[in-house]
């Protein structure tokens, strides 16, 4: 049994899904969840990206299986709001990304649940969330530098990194921006993540058309 997310799922044969669930006590591992497209299959909702929760697996010789799941989760805001989900999908890009099987990556999975939260909340702007998930996702792989010397910034967008960097996951998303602080947070993250990921990620392209 383990706790975990769906990060993505895609279909395998006729009836079957395959998805990659990154968990807590296994890290980042790819799963076939049997008959899950088939009409009333108890897997169907559970298989769907986002989904988080127990998952029961079978280890074979060289994949796991899902056997049954508990969700607790299924981040239906987000199946209803097609921009939401489409951060959502770059957020799980990322952690796959970054992510490892038999890696301890808690930080990781935590960070993605508390960022799909924050993208439901209607309080929290999407670009805000993106930033806080992009600097923190650095942090957690322990290549964010801290605040760039090179650029002027208001104190309150000093204030946001160093917050981002060192508050605890479940605190991240308790606060908001002027709108100018939230465009030198966009500029920092953006930086970033190309100094430090490099990678062109798909869901990112989608994004990109929508905002």
């Amino acid at each position: 049994m383990v706790t975990g997310i769906v990060l993505k799922a895609y279909p395998v044969g006729e009836y079957d899904r395959g998805v990659m669930l990154l968990t807590r006590e296994r890290g980042r591992i790819s799963a076939f969840a049997r008959g899950a497209r088939k009409p009333g299959s108890r897997l169907a909702a559970a298989s769907n990206p986002f989904s988080f929760g127990r998952f029961r697996l079978y280890e074979g010789k060289s994949s796991y299986t899902v056997v049954e799941a508990d969700i607790q989760r299924f981040f239906e805001e987000l199946r209803t709001d097609y921009v939401g989900a489409c951060y959502g999908l770059y957020f799980a890009e990322v952690a796959e990304w970054y992510t490892r099987e038999n890696n301890d990556e808690r930080e990781m999975l935590k960070l993605l649940y508390q960022s799909l939260r924050a993208l439901c909340a209607a309080s929290l702007p999407n670009p805000l969330v993106r930033c806080v998930f992009e600097c923190r996702a650095i942090t957690v792989n322990g290549e964010f530098p801290g605040v760039p010397a090179d650029e002027r910034l208001e104190e309150s967008t000093v204030y946001a990194l160093q917050y981002i960097a060192e508050s605890p996951i479940e605190k991240l998303y308790t606060f908001t921006v002027t709108d100018k602080v939230l465009e030198e947070l966009k500029t920092v993250s953006s930086r970033y993540m190309k100094q430090f990921v490099g990678h062109n990620f798909k869901s990112l392209e989608v994004l990109q058309t929508l905002c």
